[in-house]
């Protein structure tokens, strides 16, 4: 089950600012809960989260590291191959669950299949990410705002933008 094709994403390197992507999403109309972001397991971030310790004697890391995780918590879904996942919204729960498995909630090409790309599509993202490090996918109640949704990502930097919809009928039309 695929969360919808009515969505856009982009995929960036790791040194992206997230919160300058996630601000222009917020001011072109895009809710957080929208938002679903795959980051690579070297991405700084996955640092961060994966090092997080409620028991740590550092009041500061202890502080950053909640910050940072309440943060993440916002958005419609976060996956962190091999560290792990936040999940918000009830749509990218049922879409996420796809392959019925816990490694897939880690962010490997059966997440990139349930959100809606075909197989070889996410095979290919899952390796670009590695490389990479962020695909950030925006869920639209529209398909209309897909288009709307991918200049935003065009705009904040993403090094490959398209919808959807339109990788699906690429894919098929090269089929």
């Amino acid at each position: 089950m695929a969360v919808t094709t009515a969505a856009a994403y982009g995929i960036y390197p790791q040194e992206v600012v997230l919160t300058d992507i996630v601000r222009n999403l917020n001011q072109a109309g895009f809710e957080n809960e929208d938002i679903c972001m795959m980051l690579s397991p070297t991405h700084p971030i996955a640092s961060i989260i994966r090092d997080a310790s409620l028991f740590s004697t550092d009041r500061e890391d202890t502080a950053a590291s909640a910050g940072m995780i309440g943060w993440l918590s916002a958005f419609g879904a976060v996956l962190i191959p091999t560290v792990g996942f936040f999940i918000r919204s009830r749509v990218f729960l049922h879409a996420l669950m796809v392959a019925r498995e816990a490694p897939a909630l880690c962010g490997n090409a059966r997440t990139l299949v349930g959100l809606g790309f075909s197989e070889q599509e996410a095979t290919r993202f899952e390796d670009q990410l590695g490389q990479l490090g962020v695909l950030v996918y925006v869920s639209c109640a529209e398909s209309a705002k897909t288009l709307w949704a991918r200049e935003v990502l065009r705009h904040t930097g993403a090094r490959e933008t398209n919808t959807v919809e339109e990788t699906i009928m690429n894919a098929a039309a090269a089929a």
